[in-house]
């Protein structure tokens, strides 16, 4: 089963960030600042996803432009006209045949 290239970007990105975090959090003094500690897991998580995770990113945005460019579905094809003008026909059969 191969995961979606989101859900792959996002847990390595939230990897990126748990890991220093965790790390950090064992030094004494960081658990005190522990503002400071996610601060400083979040500059190298951002570090680490610059650095290593284009591959990945690459895949989430080759993703997305293949789900905007893929055609819409057969139904909604048609203008808003059509449709509109296909519910007001249909209205009125219905009134003219005496059911509401």
């Amino acid at each position: 089963m191969k995961l979606p290239p989101v859900v792959v970007y996002t847990v390595l990105r939230l990897l990126a960030f748990l890991v220093p975090f965790g790390l950090l959090m064992l030094i004494p003094i960081m658990r005190e600042y522990y503002w400071l500690t996610a601060i400083f897991a979040a500059l190298i998580g951002f570090s680490l996803s610059l650095l290593f995770l284009r591959r990945p990113l690459a895949d989430v945005s080759a993703s997305v432009a293949a789900r905007r460019a893929r055609p819409a579905r057969a139904e909604d094809t048609r203008p808003d006209e059509d449709i509109e003008d296909d519910a007001v026909d249909a209205s009125r059969r219905g009134e003219a045949s005496g059911e509401r």
